[in-house]
């Protein structure tokens, strides 16, 4: 009584293909492949990918390649 059987299991199955159909269980599923990878890729060090290295090196600039060129106006006209 406190442990399912297997048959239970498979009509609980079957209900829940009933209810939510075959299309949104294969895109849920889908899905949550999709962010297991990406969770194991964002665990990853940064050095262990060319792309990661190559995003850092383009990131990284001198403070001259940030400067902006604005005017002040005077408000006190």
């Amino acid at each position: 009584m406190g442990s399912f059987s297997i048959w239970h299991w498979l009509i609980v199955l079957v209900i829940v293909m009933l209810v939510f159909g075959t299309k949104k269980l294969r895109n849920i599923g889908t899905d949550l492949g999709g962010a297991v990878k990406g969770f194991k890729d964002g665990m990853k060090t940064p050095e262990a990918t060319e792309e990661s290295k190559e995003q850092i090196a383009q990131n990284t600039a001198t403070p001259a390649d940030k400067t902006v060129d604005v005017q002040a106006k005077d408000i006190n006209k």
